[in-house]
């Protein structure tokens, strides 16, 4: 294929290389000479173990080339992949100038090209930037549609510095969010040679997910570095903590708690992560991290409020009580503290959960739920319809199988707020997800 990569620092480098590689024919743009002419020459302007070896093979087998026009890059390719920088502002806001004057310019040039060119954006650009900015400028500047007289995407790396060649090679996955088949169908061909899984998916979501990767990336760091200086103040060394912690693949490292959804409770965590917290704070061990996560779970338990509170319904229906499904817990259940808080803003509650009904009655939990909650425990119904019926609201509060039929069960008087991703969709007029 037919390929122009814009800005020749540390990612577009790499991509001019790799793609090259593979038998791609190559044409790197830059505003700065000394990159163009470095790259000419099959030397690499930046320090990546591999890459000079790489980039001096392309030039002598003709598969790459440099230049500083953007005229001649795009004319003479089919897609055109930017990977300019997308820097802080001093306020912390994300930096597009150098993507939408790379994007004016390739445009212009789209703009009398009689063949169809896609543009895909590799910088990292927040959910938004492509449809808001760069698409408009698009066409705009080109006078034609997108996905008609041109194609656009979002293709965002995984590249770690140092790793660089292999981690192209060898991705964890493969990204491409597209507006259009056409797109789509050139990037999947494009990467044809690589096993990682590929998922075409919506602009935006593309978006995203690199800064889901990133954050998660930081906060692991975080995580290790405040967890390894609680062990030393206890004595502890925190290598073998995080040694150790590491070898569950069952949960620890695992997909297991990464599913966006309502807040952790029950009978550990939050009585864990205070002992810890407070043990840090007695011996002065700052952790930012750590003492932030109480405060984060609070805070999505009042988003759940906000969403009840929004519809300007008063009859809620509550679906699961227990802080997970296939238990009749209800210690530090969050769903507990939402009920409590709407009772306290004086709605009208029912609530409906099998377990829960019968640990009233029978279970372990009995004594809890008669000394702790007794006020919550007169509200428990034990029939599903009959709730969903003299309810306005429905909260659909765990995922207990039985609450899948909720949706073929409600009227058009209905709002619904679903906690734990029953709803195949996004969230849509009176139908709500808490994070999605």
């Amino acid at each position: 294929m037919q390929v122009s990569v814009f800005g020749l620092g540390y990612v577009g480098a790499v991509c001019t290389a790799c793609l090259a590689r593979f038998g791609h024919r190559i044409i790197g743009v830059d505003v700065v000479r000394n990159k163009v002419d470095m790259i000419n020459r099959g030397l690499s302007p930046i320090v990546e173990p591999g890459l000079g070896e790489l980039l001096s093979e392309g030039v002598r087998a003709g598969r790459i080339t440099a230049t500083l026009s953007v005229e001649e890059a795009v004319q003479q390719t089919d897609i055109s992949f930017v990977s300019v920088p997308t820097p802080s502002m001093p306020n912390g806001a994300l930096n597009l100038e150098y993507i939408e004057s790379a994007c004016r310019q390739i445009g212009k040039v789209i703009k009398d090209k009689n063949s169809y060119h896609t543009v895909v954006i590799r910088s990292t650009v927040l959910p938004g930037s492509v449809r808001e900015m760069v698409l408009p400028v698009l066409e705009e500047v080109t006078g034609k549609k997108a996905g008609i007289g041109f194609g656009l995407a979002v293709n965002p790396e995984f590249l770690r510095e140092s790793s660089a060649i292999s981690d192209f090679d060898n991705p964890p996955m493969t990204v491409v969010g597209c507006l259009d088949e056409t797109s789509g169908g050139q990037l999947k061909e494009l990467y044809s040679h690589l096993t990682a899984p590929m998922f075409i998916t919506s602009i935006e979501v593309a978006e995203m997910v690199k800064y889901a990767c990133n954050s998660w990336h930081a906060v692991k760091v975080a995580f290790a570095n405040e967890i390894g200086s609680i062990a030393k103040a206890c004595g502890v060394d925190g290598r073998e903590v995080m040694e150790i912690f590491c070898t569950d693949t069952k949960l620890n490292i695992s997909s297991y708690y990464m599913r966006p959804g309502f807040a952790f409770g029950g009978s550990c965590l939050p009585k864990d992560v205070r002992a810890l917290t407070y043990r840090a704070a007695k011996m002065d061990i700052k952790h930012p991290l750590l003492s932030s996560v109480m405060e984060s779970n609070k805070n999505h338990i009042e988003n759940s409020f906000r969403l009840i509170e929004k519809s300007g319904k008063r009859k809620v229906g509550f679906l699961g009580l227990s802080f997970k499904a296939g238990t009749d817990d209800l210690r530090e259940a969050p769903q507990v503290e939402l009920v409590e808080k709407l009772l306290g803003k004086g709605y009208e509650i029912m609530v409906y959960d099998a377990n829960v009904s019968y640990a009233k009655v029978h279970g372990s939990n009995k004594e809890y739920i008669e000394q702790r909650i007794p006020h919550i425990a007169s509200l428990l119904h034990d029939d599903m319809d009959t709730v969903i019926h003299a309810s306005d609201f429905i909260v659909i509060g765990n995922g207990n199988k039985e609450f899948s039929t909720v949706f073929n069960k409600i009227e058009d008087r209905h709002h619904v707020l679903d906690l734990n991703g029953f709803m195949h969709q996004k969230s849509y007029g009176n139908i709500q997800g808490i994070c999605w």
